[in-house]
């Protein structure tokens, strides 16, 4: 297939583009299909089960409850994990002990 691009409109390359955007999406469908269909059959014939998640679509994750309060504002918290938020820095600077801070 050979399309000379310089002769088409803009009407027609956007067009065009649409059209080759649905169908590359389209084949990956396809080939996505058709690769699992793959891996089960080889997971069948070892007895394996195989789970498979969709990309893009993580695995539901539970908030993690607060642990920690500001005294001096109460809507800010912090479950302890990741690092300390800025204003238990400055309260733990202040000389503060965390566990002042415990909910």
């Amino acid at each position: 297939m050979n399309i000379n691009l310089s002769e088409l409109s803009l009407a027609e390359l956007h067009d065009l583009i649409a059209n080759v955007q649905q169908a590359l999406i389209a084949k990956q469908k396809q080939e996505r299909k058709h690769i699992i269909a793959q891996m089960q059959q080889l997971a069948d014939s070892i007895g394996v089960t195989i789970m498979i998640q969709e990309a893009g679509k993580p695995a539901s994750k539970t908030p993690v409850p607060a642990k920690y309060r500001n005294p001096r504002n109460p809507s800010q918290t912090w479950s302890g994990r990741g690092m300390k938020p800025r204003w238990l820095v400055a309260l733990l600077d202040e000389g503060l002990d965390i566990q002042d801070c415990l909910i």
